[in-house]
């Protein structure tokens, strides 16, 4: 099953201005962070929580950010 990360990496783009400075803040590789944006890794339970505390989002978002479904 494929998500739409459009919300996750607009809000990653306007806190960090780029995927790499996310990574970095998160603990993870570019390629890592790539892979899962565009659906070629799944986001741990972890990684999701961590997301949600660099981007000052509360954890009861992590629906909105990593379970819409591409159509």
């Amino acid at each position: 099953m494929n998500y739409d990360y459009r919300r996750l990496k607009g809000k990653i783009k306007e806190k960090f201005g780029t995927q790499e400075a996310f990574a970095k803040a998160i603990g993870m590789g570019l390629s890592t962070i790539n892979l899962k944006l565009n659906n070629n890794a799944e986001w741990s339970q972890e990684e999701m929580k961590a997301t949600m505390i660099v981007l000052n989002e509360p954890i009861t978002n992590i629906p909105a950010y990593f379970f819409i479904h591409l159509v």
